[in-house]
């Protein structure tokens, strides 16, 4: 028989995701794939109940390919107001699968076979095979823990040296809960400027950046509105990640051509679900307020657990995951560490080197997107790791 495709041939399954199977099996605490544990708004969930009983085609049929109208209005508003520049339904935003299946419209968009594409390390496992499925060649560029900064040479050296079509950015960062500061926006925006590339960014945790931290969105920045493509969802804002509505937000040129790839990518987003987010799409800043105070307290909630325990981590600017550093237990394989944490410790973390490109072994991704009730079942049953798994140092 023809052998099978080339560019597939080295992927693994989703660690992330087999990680979550793991913990089923074991009966753990699951802190491994980013999903809560806890109701999305009242408000939203009516809204779905509502329309899952109107009997309108518009609710339960195909809806236009890019997005219900209702989802593009609101959602253009709402960014128009955060974004800070002006958003128009039809013209910028395309309505995905999800932002998985953003990122890989966008991806297929700008790329070429053969193009380079910079992703700073570690990254959402995602990023690299979307462009490995485009026929483009990932250029990593590391971000330097613990700060997770980057050396301003080394970017430059890899635009100049590759050429690349385009950069991914994933701001705050899955998974080092990284921030940009606007100096470094900046700095990437030159370079992108300098070097005639594309910038790809990863926003979905827009409206969880702990204080002081600032998010500032790419695309608002001078003469990068051209050359951005925002890639976000509502999974992470609302707490609906089985919702799978993700969107897109570019220059019409880009979005024309967005809107081609996705259709024969997906043909479209669920259309009740589209429908019924636009309410939330509509909700004042109190709202974005309390997601970020809850979050806020389930961060300081889990990491005062961690220090209380002696346990080594870092503290996000952004996003809901925590970095834990697992140098003192002595394993090579943090795969290891983590299936040996799961069965023996009743806990689900993500191993490390599955987001980063360099060799490192000893960090794994705990995830507090859970009710105070789950984080303190983890702490838990983490009191017990160094009875359980003692060192091999």
């Amino acid at each position: 028989m023809q052998p099978l495709s080339d560019r597939t041939a080295s992927f693994t399954d989703s660690v992330i995701r087999r990680m979550t199977r793991i913990s089923l099996r074991y009966d753990a605490v699951n802190l491994s794939q980013g999903f809560p544990d806890f109701d999305p708004p009242a408000k939203l969930l009516k809204s779905l109940e509502e329309i899952s009983k109107d009997p309108s085609p518009r609710y339960h049929q195909y809806s236009i390919t890019w997005g219900a109208q209702a989802m593009r209005q609101a959602l253009a508003e709402k960014q128009s107001r955060y974004m800070g520049i002006p958003v128009d339904p039809d013209e910028n935003i395309v309505v995905t699968c999800g932002s998985t299946e953003a990122m890989m419209a966008a991806m297929m968009t700008v790329t070429n076979p053969g193009d380079k594409v910079v992703i700073f390390s570690p990254f959402y496992e995602n990023y690299g095979a979307d462009t490995i499925l485009s026929g483009a060649k990932p250029v990593y560029v590391p971000l330097n823990p613990p700060q997770f900064d980057f050396d301003r040479k080394v970017l430059e050296r890899a635009f100049c040296e590759n050429r690349p079509k385009a950069i991914v950015l994933c701001n705050p960062s899955n998974p080092c809960g990284k921030v940009f500061t606007r100096e470094e926006l900046d700095f990437i925006a030159s370079l992108c400027k300098k070097y005639d590339a594309y910038c790809i960014t990863d926003e979905v945790y827009e409206h969880i950046v702990y204080a002081p931290c600032r998010h500032t969105y790419m695309a608002s920045l001078p003469g990068m509105f051209e050359r951005t493509i925002s890639c976000s969802s509502l999974s992470k804002t609302y707490a609906i990640t089985g919702w799978r509505l993700g969107y897109t937000i570019a220059a019409p040129q880009i979005t024309e051509r967005i809107k081609k790839v996705h259709d024969f990518l997906t043909v479209g987003a669920a259309a009740p679900l589209q429908e019924a987010v636009a309410c939330a799409l509509r909700f004042d800043q109190s709202y974005y307020d309390e997601v970020l105070a809850l979050y806020t307290h389930k961060r300081d909630l889990f990491c005062k657990g961690l220090d209380e325990l002696g346990l080594v981590h870092n503290t996000p600017e952004g996003a809901y995951y925590v970095l834990m550093d697992i140098s003192e237990f002595g394993y090579s394989s943090d795969l290891e560490f983590c299936e040996d944490l799961a069965r023996l410790v009743k806990v689900g973390a993500v191993p490390g080197s599955s987001f980063f490109r360099e060799p490192v072994n000893h960090l794994i991704r705990f995830h507090f997107a859970k009710k105070d009730e789950t984080l303190l079942a983890a702490l838990e049953n983490l009191k017990s790791l160094r009875d359980m798994i003692p060192s091999r140092c």
